[in-house]
């Protein structure tokens, strides 16, 4: 495997940051997870414009143009002559001294990761997640920004150990007024009577890209779709349940708390979301190799 490390790609046994890096000390960076398939770039731009963003909301200079790193990007997947799979593409503040001042921090540090990835079994995606709420709560806008798609994951990470010891696929987490605001690793939607609802953005859900594809997607079909706070009983309520994220894509959820979510299986709204997605996945894109 060859890593992109501020203009070099090393084998992966050199892929080396320093000790001092603030992004190893203090978690101070940014990161995307990108999907790729059938030599395509999915969504791309949209994942630039976000690690821009992320960028300018932490006062973090990226050291490269953004064609620099669009470039860079799908180098780093030719490098290991990859068709499908992920990227993990993230900027930190870089290295500077033990002190917490970004100041001190003269450059930042860009590495891009092109790998494959399964975030997921197989028999999830035909049977559905099982999902339990997280006593720990989502970080609440003015602690921690969640439209930041920061470095700092301790808060998912501990709620992700709460999910996994209670022998569940993934987490539903609240924020602090009790809101359901996304799961661990994805943001979450439910399907009740036709239509979709998901947690609005400043209940502390991250506005993730595949979350935006569907929204695209219940536009094309004609599938109602609004957001709304929610509560865990809009869940154990609901038809339909399912999760989004670039790892993840689209995948059903059919347990929350021990309740059964609808029929305890897929249901027929998610199954035509994904399918749909999965086409968009397999067809659209930016092309990494030249020709094709």
């Amino acid at each position: 495997m060859k890593i992109y490390i501020d203009g070099t790609f090393y084998p992966e046994a050199e892929a080396k940051i320093s000790v001092f890096d603030h992004g190893l000390l203090y978690g101070d960076g940014i990161f995307e997870g990108i999907r790729f398939y059938n030599g395509r770039v999915f969504r791309l731009e949209e994942h630039l414009e976000r690690l821009w963003d992320s960028a300018r909301a932490i006062i973090l200079k990226i050291p490269i143009s953004i064609d620099e790193m669009r470039e860079a990007t799908l180098e780093a997947i030719r490098q290991n002559g990859l068709r499908d799979g992920y990227i993990r593409l993230l900027v930190t503040r870089g290295k500077g001294n033990l002190g917490l001042s970004p100041d001190r921090c003269p450059k930042a540090t860009v590495i891009i990761i092109a790998d494959k990835i399964q975030l997921y079994p197989a028999e999830k995606y035909e049977k559905g997640m099982v999902m339990v709420t997280c006593a720990t709560r989502r970080a609440a806008p003015a602690a921690l920004l969640p439209a930041v798609k920061s470095l700092n994951y301790l808060n998912n990470v501990m709620a992700k150990v709460e999910a996994t010891h209670a022998g569940a696929d993934e987490g539903v987490m609240l924020n602090e007024q009790g809101y359901i605001a996304e799961c661990t690793g994805d943001n979450i939607f439910v399907v009740k009577k036709g239509a979709v609802t998901t947690p609005p953005v400043y209940a502390g859900a991250l506005c993730g890209i595949t979350r935006n594809v569907v929204f695209e997607i219940c536009a094309e079909l004609g599938i109602p779709i609004r957001e709304v706070e929610m509560t865990r009983y809009d869940v154990y309520t609901a038809d339909e349940c399912f999760l989004t994220g670039t790892a993840a894509e689209v995948i059903a959820a059919n347990e929350l708390d021990t309740r059964p979510i609808g029929n305890g299986g897929p249901g027929p709204l998610t199954a035509k979301i994904i399918a749909r997605f999965r086409e968009l996945a397999q067809t659209t894109g930016t092309p990494i190799y030249p020709g094709a």
